[in-house]
């Protein structure tokens, strides 16, 4: 597992101490982070949810950052440092945990995270035991931001679903419209967008372009079940068996509850590319569509531009 912020800041300076008063560069420091804990390949590659930077990356960064705002490392240049008088002192206290709590008895950290106005006691991001909530600050506050965001979405998906369920007829059919339309199926004529719905024969439950000309077209099942009525292999081979009747390559199988094993192997195993979505996933869709929600709030998460300030 990859050690939290905290628990990289010794090893950081204990490898700024035996650079013997020259710099050591950010990427060298991390590398070699990596080695003594023996971090595996999957471990190094790890991204955080962006996927632009990796989880080792951004946790010794605000390490790094932190031991830098405490006075216990100088910045030389641009991702360059070395350890200071005060960060020698730290590592001759053997018996000191060098983390968030040690930093604050020193003025200039505790200026940083007035100012910060960080939450005095963040959870933990825990992969290990995600139910378990641990109240000191082990994550970064850019983790903890993620974290809840994801928090969030999850509660916003699962109340999308759930008052999906409770629709008419009717109302799930528009609802799916609106969301393929989103998606960028259906194109923009009128008779594409209202295509859904129409058909209802031979197990069929809706039409819709895949593109604006309609010189393709997706052929679509859904079934607004409640959770624990899953989908079986039954409902997969009806709904091939009216594809094959129409001689359509393409289908999508939507359901509001889920599928069974059987079934999510049925579709795998036919010859027709059958593509399915169960009630997490369709939540998950409408909320990155906006279909029954809306953006309240923006956030922009930024950093320094490093290459604003080199010389």
């Amino acid at each position: 597992m990859i050690p939290n912020y905290q628990q990289f800041m010794r090893p950081f300076l204990e490898i700024a101490l035996a650079a013997n008063g020259t710099e050591v560069r950010l990427r060298d420091v991390i590398n070699q982070l990596a080695d003594n804990f023996s971090l595996s390949d999957e471990e190094r590659n790890q991204t955080i949810p962006s996927g632009k930077q990796s989880v080792l990356d951004n946790r010794v960064g605000w390490a790094r950052t932190y031991l830098t705002k405490a006075g216990l490392l100088k910045a030389t240049k641009r991702a360059h440092f070395v350890i200071t008088e005060r960060g020698i002192e730290a590592l001759q206290d053997t018996n000191a945990t060098i983390n968030s709590d040690y930093l604050k008895q020193f003025d200039e950290f505790i200026a940083f995270k007035e100012q910060k106005n960080d939450i005095s006691a963040p959870q933990t991001l825990n992969t290990e035991e995600p139910n378990k909530v641990v109240t000191t600050s082990e994550i970064t506050p850019d983790e903890a931001l993620r974290e809840a965001y994801k928090t969030i979405n999850d509660a916003l998906t699962s109340e999308l679903l759930s008052r999906t369920r409770e629709v008419t007829p009717a109302f799930f059919e528009d609802l799916l419209i609106e969301l393929l339309l989103a998606m960028g199926y259906g194109g923009t004529g009128e008779g594409a967008a209202h295509a859904l719905g129409k058909s209802g024969d031979n197990g069929i439950d809706g039409i819709i372009d895949q593109d604006p000309l309609g010189v393709d077209q997706i052929y679509i099942q859904a079934k607004r079940y409640a959770e624990g009525n899953n989908v079986g292999s039954g409902d997969i081979r009806d709904f091939f068996g009216a594809l094959n009747l129409k001689k359509a390559q393409k289908g999508i199988f939507i359901t509001t509850s889920a599928f069974t094993a059987s079934a999510t192997q049925t579709a795998k195993d036919l010859g027709t590319r059958i593509v399915l979505i169960n009630g997490k996933e369709l939540a998950k869709l409408m909320l990155r569509y906006n279909i029954g929600s809306r953006d309240e709030q923006v956030l922009h998460l930024k950093k320094i531009d490093e290459e604003f300030f080199e010389v």
